[in-house]
């Protein structure tokens, strides 16, 4: 659990045992409930995160609600947007691994998470990350329940890919841009996990190839033409 969980659920839970002993039941059992449900909802389990080349893994648990061809700062590419419910982990995780040159926080409103304006009005904090295959574009967006987005990252900082990069406080959604030369391999309708889950597949820029040496061609070449190699 993260230690956000501590500051929300401790309070409750001590309140319920102060209920408890002052024999006021009802209040003691919901206020156990509630700590019991904000201990569940800061979880944070540990993941096995995809080794293969490429893989670009979902940044939250949920379901993805949208996958759209979408143009970003004038580029042409693939969003994924994913809805996290309140009983889904609420760990972020980077997509990929790369070094992030741009985090901006963008002040919006709390419009539902499952509406499609969510990912362009709602308050979000929206990271730009520089990988071995390019440039990508993955989102925090608060909702109508989750009105905090946290980001435990900073410009400059290098990231592996499922590493944790923050949380979305009590909701809501989170989504990822790549470039059209991706192969996205899921759809609407699936349910993901952050850190687990392969969204797309983007190779890396092809190494490049391994210059030929054409002097020592060329002196192979002349060993064989006057017969002096065996």
């Amino acid at each position: 659990m993260v230690k956000e969980g501590y500051y929300f659920g401790v309070p409750p839970l001590v309140l319920g045992g102060v209920c408890f002993f002052l024999h006021w039941n009802v209040s003691a059992a919901a206020l156990v409930f509630l700590a019991l449900f904000i201990f569940s909802f800061f979880r944070d389990p540990e993941r096995v995160i995809p080794s293969e080349a490429g893989a670009v893994v979902s940044p939250g648990d949920g379901r993805v609600v949208v996958v759209t061809d979408e143009e970003n700062a004038g580029r042409p590419g693939k969003r994924v947007s994913i809805f996290l419910a309140v009983w889904n982990v609420h760990v972020n995780r980077s997509p990929a691994a790369g070094t992030i040159t741009k985090l901006e926080y963008r002040p919006g409103k709390f419009l539902a998470a499952m509406r499609e304006r969510a990912s362009v009005e709602n308050e979000q904090n929206v990271f730009t990350l520089s990988t071995e295959a390019g440039e990508m574009v993955f989102k925090q967006i608060a909702g109508w329940i989750a009105r905090r987005v946290v980001s435990w990252k900073k410009v400059g900082d290098k990231v592996t890919r499922g590493e944790r990069i923050g949380l979305v406080r009590f909701g809501s959604r989170v989504d990822v841009w790549v470039p059209k030369e991706a192969e996205i391999l899921v759809k609407v309708g699936e349910n993901v996990k952050g850190g687990a889950s392969v969204l797309a597949r983007w190779p890396g820029k092809p190494a490049a190839s391994k210059r030929f040496d054409t002097s020592a061609a060329e002196t192979d070449a002349n060993l064989t033409a006057t017969g002096k190699r065996s």
